[in-house]
């Protein structure tokens, strides 16, 4: 479900760790979807900032599935979903 959330919200979708660590700051964010699988020293900022937030976040087994969902041809650690 969590991968079919992403693809059914291309439009709202932040990618990459940089843009939605900005993009919580900036109180942009939903939600946070983490691959499990990916290096935790990639993810962990973003784990630390959604904690700091009380942004809500999911974690999707595989990012290369993640970025499959995303619709882009390389993996994606984390993915944000703007805020409506």
């Amino acid at each position: 479900m969590s991968y079919e959330r992403v693809r059914l919200l291309q439009s709202r979708i932040i990618i990459g760790t940089k843009q939605t660590i900005k993009a919580m700051k900036n109180g942009d964010v939903q939600e946070v979807y983490i691959a499990t699988d990916a290096d935790a020293r990639v993810t962990g900022k973003v784990l630390e900032t959604a904690n700091e937030l009380n942004i809500p976040y999911i974690e999707v087994e595989s990012k290369k599935e993640l970025g499959k969902a995303c619709s882009i041809d390389v993996d994606a650690s984390t993915v944000a979903i703007r805020a409506e």
